[in-house]
């Protein structure tokens, strides 16, 4: 059995990430299995995902995919680099190929961009575009083109998690086969492309009253109807009551504050009345807005930069039907897998329960409580959605 992963978020799951799948089983065959590596209830943005992780596991088993595992927190909130990292290192033992999404998708010239990452030239030249004052990403740009390669590829958001990828393949030596497809449209489109929406897009339709549930696959949108949406807006005072009481050591052990950041951050977050006042005061031109609202989120979360560094000991089995049964008999010979819900002995599962545990904060129905789940015989069993 032919065997692909995608690394996913589904924030939410859309028309375009079905078609993604069907892609898939078009070019490998009906009979080729699904794995999808899933951010769980925080993205990768440093936002709480709008539907909470079993929702939108749900929804990716309704669209197309066989086995759903939860990427760990760790990795979900980590950079693009630790985040493609996290994924390749849980699928590797189980998939043939990454399938992911680019704006430009030829493999060779990814590949090559990859390969340029993680040379040692590429580390001195980028220390001296830094040096000079460049954004991150300007001076990975500049350091690429001075190898004489098309740094417009680090440009576009899919094209820097696709060469992520790459390097992460690379890298670990993985026996995954990088399988990039055409992702059409813009990530950060705000109005609804029907062709190709972007989640950006029907997040705010969700706010703004647009008709978003439409560009949900049809066999999808009963897990998302009427469901309690999650946003950083509505935890806003549960944020900032977490960062106006951390001591100055807790600032200090953030990931992403580095060269002082973290003192900057700090201050803010004693100065300024809202959590979008402390985000854009601490943001400069070095640093990037991306990198400030996971920080934020990893210090609510009780987040360490020791925390991101260590290798997560697990993924959690989200949602699986017969087929992915199958593979996860095989894949847990070599990986630990354990189910939603499943109690462990482990001191992992204390920063998993933590970060379920405040998701809520974030509902628009906080008196809802998140619902429970188990493995049952047909797959996972919980109580109804709505």
């Amino acid at each position: 059995m032919h065997i692909t992963g995608i690394i996913c978020e589904y924030n939410p799951l859309h028309t375009g990430h079905k078609k993604q799948m069907d892609m898939v089983r078009g070019s490998f065959g009906e009979d080729t299995a699904i794995v999808c590596m899933m951010s769980g209830n925080f993205v990768q943005r440093g936002h709480p995902a709008v539907f909470d992780k079993m929702r939108r596991a749900q929804a990716a088993m309704k669209s197309g995919a066989d086995l759903v595992l939860e990427l760990p927190v760790t990795y979900a909130l980590s950079s693009a680099e630790g985040f493609a990292a996290g994924g390749v290192r849980l699928l590797s033992p189980i998939c043939d190929q990454l399938c992911f999404g680019a704006e430009n998708a030829d493999k060779k010239a990814l590949m090559q961009t990859a390969q340029a990452l993680l040379s040692p030239d590429f580390s001195s030249l980028l220390k001296e575009n830094l040096a000079s004052g460049k954004s991150f990403p300007a001076a990975r740009q500049a350091a690429l083109e001075a190898m004489s390669l098309d740094g417009r590829l680090t440009a576009s958001p899919n094209n820097i998690l696709a060469i992520e990828y790459c390097k992460a393949i690379l890298a670990q030596a993985s026996s995954m086969e990088p399988l990039p497809i055409f992702r059409g449209g813009s990530y950060h489109n705000t109005e609804i492309d029907r062709e190709n929406p972007s989640a950006t897009a029907l997040r705010l339709g969700m706010l703004t009253g647009d008709a978003w549930l439409e560009h949900i696959p049809e066999a999808a949108r009963d897990c998302f109807r009427a469901a309690p949406i999650h946003t950083l807006a509505a935890g806003e005072k549960a944020v900032l009551t977490r960062l106006r009481t951390m001591a100055d050591a807790e600032f200090e052990a953030l990931p992403y504050g580095s060269e002082g950041l973290w003192r900057k951050f700090m201050h803010n977050c004693r100065s300024e009345a809202t959590l979008e006042g402390i985000l854009e005061a601490t943001k400069s031109k070095r640093y990037t807005r991306s990198r400030l609202d996971r920080m934020a989120m990893c210090a609510f979360l009780g987040l360490t930069e020791a925390d991101l560094a260590a290798p997560a000991p697990y993924a959690r089995v989200l949602a699986l039907n017969k087929r992915g049964r199958s593979i996860l008999r095989q894949a847990r010979e070599t990986l630990w897998l354990p189910n939603i819900g499943e109690k462990l002995d482990h001191p992992y599962q204390t920063i998993e329960n933590r970060c379920d545990a405040l998701y809520g904060l974030f509902s628009d129905a906080p008196e809802s409580p998140e619902p429970k789940y188990r493995i049952c015989a047909a797959g996972i069993e919980k109580a109804p959605l709505a």
